[in-house]
């Protein structure tokens, strides 16, 4: 089964044709999404998304540009918004310290409330990490040793070292359009070190669409060429490629029932 495990549907750049965006990802044999949350402020629209589409489920949390607006975020918020029907995953969230838009040290204490949350529903993690390695490495070891949690390395473009230290922390990894680019070769040196059973792919529509549609919005229908790059990647055949990334997206999202066609 096709799935794209990182879709921002709710965002404004679909706010014209979203039902033909949806309409043309299941053209193109996408079987699921995952609707990811990025502020607590667009969860209705996002969890309104999931309650519409038998294929669509969502997340729960704040991206690390929003965390400014969410100091006083608790665990409890989460986790009671996490019961919600549909709801299969906490985050995005995470450290981005390319953009700086919100304090460094707000950044880490929210996301250290969303690892909270995680533990406490025992839904997987969904982790944006951007020029902020040494940081994300030491709060995972420490917030590891505190008690496991399930997490996901989205749209994965850091170092080698923290991909290294993730996996052996028991980390899942996800695969993005940004593997297509032709100057994106260091990243795709670390895919090729992801473990094997731990890699699904997403869009994280509408950004980074993959080439040839670079430049353009992304669309989950894009999908497939993630994938077949993926397959390049790791010298796998689609097939095996598809296969893998749909028995380690399950495992991840372990409360989304598989389809007997998965």
């Amino acid at each position: 089964m096709l799935i794209d495990s990182h879709v921002n549907l709710h965002a404004p750049q679909f706010d014209e044709d979203r039902d033909a965006v949806i309409a043309r990802a299941r053209e193109a044999g996408v079987g699921m999404m995952v609707e990811i949350s990025d502020r607590l402020s667009t969860f209705e629209a996002t969890h309104g998304l999931a309650m519409a589409h038998d294929d669509i489920w969502c997340t729960v949390g704040v991206h690390p540009h929003e965390a400014r607006h969410y100091e006083g975020l608790s665990d409890d918020r989460l986790v009671d918004l996490a019961a919600r029907p549909r709801v299969v995953g906490i985050g995005e969230c995470g450290l981005d310290f390319h953009y700086d838009l919100s304090p460094r040290e707000v950044q880490a204490e929210v996301f250290r409330v969303h690892v909270r949350a995680a533990r406490r529903t025992g839904l997987p993690l969904v982790v944006h990490t951007r020029e902020a390695d040494d940081v994300m490495a030491g709060i995972l070891k420490e917030e590891q040793a505190e008690g496991a949690f399930k997490f996901l390395m989205h749209c994965y473009t850091s170092g080698a070292e923290l991909a290294e230290l993730a996996a052996e922390l028991g980390g899942w990894f996800s695969v993005s359009g940004i593997a297509t680019f032709k100057a994106a070769e260091e990243v795709r040196a670390v895919i090729r070190g992801m473990p094997a059973d731990r890699i699904i792919v997403e869009t994280d529509c509408p950004y980074l669409a993959p080439t040839p549609h670079r430049g353009r919005r992304n669309e989950p229908a894009y999908i497939g060429r993630v994938l077949e790059t993926l397959a390049e990647v790791r010298g796998w055949s689609r097939e095996e490629a598809l296969a893998r990334t749909t028995d380690a997206f399950f495992n991840l999202f372990h409360t989304v029932p598989r389809p007997a066609s998965a």
